[in-house]
């Protein structure tokens, strides 16, 4: 008989206070959707609202959450408010977290993604109330050296640009903070959820595959595909968000979880390059079209990255659920919703979180 871990999710976070960092991001906003779907109230802390548009506002996510403008720099305010809040769970994921922008403003990325962190890590050393926390960093906190078995949890940490190396010295943090502060206070408990390259509908970020795809595709234009040869483990949003709240909800149950990694990524042996998932999206949306200029201008970054995820499947019972072509499907479907079904977000997203739920039980 499968089990019906949506029921088990829904008894744990069900009225749960639930504090999201990084809230109206990309991920943070299908969080905050899957976490409402779920039951419980959410306050989240974001700078500002990345892009423009946003999954935030198409989705109307800010209508069913308490949202707060707070910089997570902000060490005295982050106090604050986590105090006041009190929550049962804490998921961070606030961090500028794009590998292009890192050249352009290291500084802010360093402090962004490991200042940031460490001023969550310093305010649970003098929390009081029992929590559980997930910080979400990298598969790029993995320091690459083409891997082609896939990192695991143990393989050594790094990172040539900014991005990288800001998100794997965030992992040094946490660490340190956890054998140093945290491991001693039973009232916390803590883990890291690294994810690979995660795409899906509501994604507007910069220099980013799939959003400057759209971009183009929705004004009927041809894109530039800086590197059709890259692989990564390609994943749908739902797949990672769906990992977190697992993650979590295994943590606060077993305390042997405490300060240990996770990776969650795809379970496809085969590394899926840039050109194939074109290829595949093709088929979903009419009109695509796309060229590989000779002369653009690159960035360091990674050609192949891949995650082994055989601990989360041991450990937390979790794997990924979708295969390459659901995904693609999935991603395709919600766009060309908003763009040319003028479908309300917050719907479409709703339908596909309750059919990966469903898929989730089938085959989980």
């Amino acid at each position: 008989m499968k089990r019906n871990h949506t029921k088990i999710l829904k008894k744990i976070f069900k009225s749960k206070k639930v504090l999201i960092t990084g809230h109206t991001g990309f991920k943070g906003s299908w969080l905050s959707l899957c976490l409402r779907y779920l039951g419980a109230n959410i306050l989240g802390i974001s700078k500002n609202i990345p892009s423009s548009p946003s999954n935030f506002l198409t989705s109307n996510i800010d209508k069913i959450v308490k949202s707060k403008t707070l910089d997570i720099k902000k060490i005295d305010k982050i106090k604050v408010e986590i105090n006041k809040f009190q929550p049962d769970f804490i998921f961070h994921l606030a961090a500028q977290s794009l590998v292009g922008v890192s050249y352009e403003k290291p500084l802010i990325t360093w402090n962004s993604n490991l200042m940031g962190t460490v001023n969550i890590l310093e305010t649970l050393k003098e929390f009081k109330k029992r929590v559980t926390v997930v910080i979400i960093t990298s598969d790029k906190s993995y320091k690459n050296v083409e891997k082609k078995s896939g990192y695991k949890e143990t393989d050594l940490l790094g990172g040539e640009d900014p991005y990288s190396a800001s998100k794997s010295a965030a992992e040094i943090a946490i660490n340190s903070y956890f054998n140093s502060f945290l491991k001693k206070k039973k009232n916390i408990t803590i883990g890291i959820a690294r994810a690979g390259n995660v795409i899906g509908g509501g994604d507007w970020s910069r220099d980013r595959l799939i959003p400057d795809c759209i971009r183009s595709w929705s004004k009927k234009r041809k894109v530039e595909i800086r590197n059709p040869n890259s692989t990564r483990p390609w994943q749908h949003v739902l797949e990672a968000v769906w990992g977190y709240v697992f993650f979590a909800h295994k943590l606060k149950l077993s305390n042997k979880l405490n300060g240990q990694a996770f990776n969650f990524g795809p379970k496809s042996k085969k590394n899926y390059k840039v050109s194939e998932l074109l290829n595949v999206i093709q088929s979903y949306w009419p009109d695509v079209r796309y060229h590989y200029p000779k002369n653009r201008k690159k960035f360091n970054e990674s050609k192949l990255l891949k995650l082994n995820c055989s601990k989360a499947k041991k450990l937390l019972k979790w794997e990924s659920v979708l295969n390459f072509n659901e995904t693609a499907k999935l991603t395709a479907d919600w766009y060309y919703s908003y763009y040319f079904k003028n479908k309300r977000t917050q719907a479409i997203s709703l339908d596909q979180i309750k059919n990966f739920e469903k898929i989730f039980n089938q085959r989980n």
